[in-house]
């Protein structure tokens, strides 16, 4: 027996094995070839959507007349055919429509929807539902969020493009915590002019002209700010953001007080308190549209992926997994439309929910990639006699999603 052989064998077969990367055996953990159904279809348009822990879903509606209350709708997500029903109103403001977005229960069983650049809080009531209550306001573009360990509640910036994320006390108390890095650099944004930085454009509503010398010279549709989105708390205190214009989750420490850890400042560019770059978890393409995310209790990040019709996992060694993607036409090669009228497709899809292996996304229709134009399929935004629609991944999870709110 030769033993330098037999050793240098040895070395090779364990160097092999240690050299496979930690997620070689993810991919068997999530749907080869999933399918979603649509659970329901809505009036009037929705975007976020959250859960109780009976199964229940609640989404709120937007497009309401001037001056007329949002309802936000409850939906058993155990059944099916479920019907809607009305268990609260956000108010309009003065002159103008409510546009309510995210939403989340905290610890005492009351649902906090945010709209425009206020938060409301109310607690569900099918029987007598009441208009919510103004709980906080002075956060502009108030969008995703979530609440921690501590009871605070956490808001994003939306379309605004700022990045700004606020933390919002029990007490209605508004801090900005951090910022995620804008595309343009504020020192340099100057109104009507311009600034530096990037600006992710999206076809359509963009377009592009073909031209002997030129490609798009001038336009200016289809800019896509968005760089802080949904939110979403892990286990172990940690915040994750996704950032819809560069297809990526960031994620943000704090210690155990509270106090941000992550490194903020190595630009000064941005403001102060902007996130370093060391913050950004994963980027990736199949993450562009990221909006709103869900986790699992083995840490896997599940995202909507609206401007793509995907619904896409991040998992908790930081792979990106394509679950579901619409797929295309066989006549026209597009994403928005097909059999069933677009009973088994994503329309644009915001926010996603885990409620134990249950995997559910609303979305909202809206015209923009692969989503667009927005008249086909089930729903269509703004005209038709189904504006939204809430859909189920017809395969069950292999880990059941966290409870909420995290503690």
């Amino acid at each position: 027996m030769n033993t330098r052989n037999t050793l240098l064998t040895l070395t090779i077969f364990f160097s092999s094995a240690i050299a496979l990367p930690a997620w070689a055996d993810d991919d068997h953990h999530f749907p080869q070839a999933a399918t979603f159904t649509t659970l329901v279809k809505t009036t009037l348009n929705i975007e976020g959507m959250t859960g109780d822990n009976e199964g229940n879903l609640y989404t709120p509606t937007r497009q309401a007349g001037v001056d007329q209350p949002c309802p936000v709708l409850r939906v058993d997500a155990t059944i099916a055919n479920p019907s809607p029903v009305v268990v609260g109103l956000i108010p309009a403001p003065a002159g103008g429509q409510c546009a309510p977005l995210g939403l989340a229960f905290d610890y005492a069983g009351k649902l906090f929807v945010t709209e425009t650049d206020r938060i409301y809080s109310f607690v569900p009531n099918a029987t007598t539902p009441p208009t919510a209550a103004l709980f906080a306001s002075g956060v502009p573009g108030t969008n995703g969020v979530a609440f921690d360990a501590d009871g605070n509640l956490w808001t994003s910036d939306g379309t605004t493009g700022q990045g700004r994320v606020w933390m919002i006390s029990p007490s209605g108390v508004v801090t900005e915590v951090f910022r995620v890095q804008p595309l343009a650099n504020e020192v340099n944004l100057v109104a009507g002019v311009g600034g530096i930085g990037r600006d992710v454009r999206t076809l359509p509503p963009g377009t592009i002209t073909v031209t002997p010398t030129t490609r798009n010279a001038a336009n200016t549709a289809g800019s896509q700010p968005l760089v802080a989105n949904g939110l979403a708390f892990d286990k172990d205190g940690d915040l994750f953001v996704s950032d819809t214009a560069r297809g990526a989750i960031w994620k943000v420490k704090f210690d155990r007080r509270g106090n941000l850890r992550s490194k903020t400042g190595c630009d000064t560019t941005f403001t102060a308190n902007t996130l370093c770059m060391a913050s950004l978890h994963v980027a990736h393409p199949l993450l562009e549209g990221a909006d709103g995310i869900a986790l699992d209790r083995d840490g896997n990040i599940w995202v909507s992926v609206n401007e793509r019709n995907a619904m896409v996992v991040v998992t908790d060694k930081g792979k990106v997994i394509e679950v579901f993607r619409n797929a295309p036409d066989p006549a026209t090669q597009l994403r928005n439309a097909g059999q069933n009228a677009g009973a088994g497709l994503l329309e644009f899809p915001t926010s996603p929910f885990l409620s134990d292996r249950k995997l559910c996304t609303a979305s909202s229709d809206g015209n923009r990639r692969d989503n667009s134009p927005n008249s086909a399929g089930e729903v269509n935004n703004p005209a038709g006699a189904f504006r939204g629609k809430i859909s189920c991944m017809d395969q069950g999870l292999h880990s059941r999603g966290v409870r909420l709110p995290v503690r």
